[in-house]
């Protein structure tokens, strides 16, 4: 019985005597052969072959189809009708006039020069993006950046990927400088949002990995305040991870680098740095970072990553939450944690749902039942950790875990754990973590 195939691209491809990786690349040479600012990734391939195509491709990529494949793009994603196949015709290649004859040495030489030149000329002005597919490509980070504070990354985890695979793909091709620079930042971008991902299904080894790229990417960039971004994404992996040390020292070289930067990723650098301070019990050094976080804020020019939003701003909200963060870990402050993480719910309750984050949302609902369990009111822990308790498993990513957990160990001391009200909380908080969004498959 012959092999079925999804789709017509697919029988194309099966029938070709190209690797998927050669059509990639002979796709890509097509776009730039026509002019086309279109871009394709072997993913991407991937996706159309097998009919996982949920929206059309863009116009470019839909032309560059059809010159590659001599079909429409309709007819591509289409259930093959057909196994007679007419092949594309070839792309050409540039074939340049032979030397005449006569020439002299030195003429010789300076014809060999002009076609040299000629040829670089036509290599300089090629380039495998464009001016419409950046600025697909930022959108597209725009998008996912402030997605991310909404969905479960179920939701957003296979867009994540594709974009940060087609960024790189294009990278090791060939732009403009600026063209390159611009791609750079957006891999730093897309790679950090990969990397908080990883950090919050609990693989913080992969995290921190994903992490340093993006730093090499924010540098390649000459991006400053995206190379404080990266540290900063540093600290907060150690964080979680329970290495305060580091990220002290990763939160510390991050406002090193970034001495210059006016954007709210210096109040956030400084805010980090507090929390690590804190859960080291050094409280001097917390408050001390808490002031430079708010007089970070007092003095905040918004930047281009302020304007990306999403995973890279730092609101007055998640302010609120790390001083809270913070103010847990010290002794005696309860009371400070429960003013600071009031202050964030606020602030969340009353923004617009784009801009609400139910990861911070759940930490600093988990901070203000940990203050009001060491404040002696049992109830009002209840009242404010049932939201957090009630998230789809899709959302219980390891920073909220370990926030509820927090609670947990709380409960468990004498004065309070034999009560009815707190044995009920510690088996909803077991309950709870027993199905985190790194046990989901789909």
């Amino acid at each position: 019985m012959p092999e079925q195939h999804p789709t017509l691209l697919a029988l194309l491809i099966a029938q070709s005597d190209q690797t998927q990786d050669e059509i990639v690349d002979g796709y890509m040479r097509c776009a730039r052969q026509h002019a086309e600012d279109a871009a394709l990734s072997l993913r991407t391939l991937r996706r159309w072959m097998a009919g996982h195509v949920t929206t059309q491709p863009r116009p470019a990529q839909r032309r560059v189809a059809h010159l590659y494949w001599g079909r429409s793009m309709n007819d591509l994603l289409a259930p093959p009708k057909t196994s007679l196949l007419v092949p594309a015709d070839p792309i050409p290649d540039l074939i340049l006039p032979a030397d005449r004859d006569g020439l002299t040495h030195l003429e010789r030489q300076i014809t060999m020069s002009a076609r040299r030149a000629s040829r670089f000329t036509s290599y300089a002005e090629t380039s495998n993006t464009g001016a419409e597919a950046i600025e697909q490509l930022r959108h597209d980070v725009v998008g996912i950046a402030n997605s991310y504070l909404r969905q479960p990354l179920t939701a957003i985890m296979g867009d994540l990927i594709e974009l940060q695979d087609v960024v790189f793909t294009l990278l090791e091709g060939k732009q403009k400088p600026d063209q390159t620079r611009e791609l750079y930042l957006l891999a730093g971008v897309a790679t950090g949002m990969v990397a908080k991902a990883s950090q919050d299904l609990g693989r913080f080894h992969e995290a921190m990995t994903l992490a340093r790229t993006t730093f090499v990417c924010a540098d390649n960039a000459g991006h400053p305040g995206m190379r404080a971004w990266a540290r900063n994404l540093q600290a907060l992996i150690a964080f979680w991870a329970g290495r305060p040390q580091d990220s002290v020292r990763f939160a510390q070289g991050g406002a090193e680098l970034g001495a210059q930067v006016t954007g709210s990723v210096m109040a956030w650098l400084a805010s980090s740095e507090a929390r690590a301070w804190a859960q080291l019990g050094n409280a001097d050094q917390a408050h001390a970072a808490l002031t430079r976080a708010t007089d970070h804020r007092d003095r905040l020019t918004t930047d281009d990553l302020d304007e990306i939003g999403g995973l890279f701003a730092f609101p007055q909200a998640k302010q609120h939450y790390y001083a809270a963060d913070a103010h847990v870990f010290l002794t005696g402050a309860q009371a400070d944690a429960d003013h600071e993480a009031t202050q964030a719910l606020a602030l969340y309750e009353a923004a617009p749902d784009e801009h609400r984050a139910f990861a911070d949302e759940a930490g600093a609902r988990s901070d203000l039942a940990l203050a009001r369990l060491r404040a002696g009111a049992l109830d009002g822990a209840r009242e404010a950790l049932v939201p957090v308790l009630d998230l789809a498993p899709a959302k219980r990513i390891g920073g909220i875990i370990s926030s509820v957990n927090r609670v947990h160990a709380a409960l468990r001391d004498p004065a309070v754990s034999a009560s009815p009200l707190a044995r009920d909380l510690r088996d909803g908080i077991e309950t709870f973590g027993r199905t985190p969004a790194a046990a989901i498959t789909a």
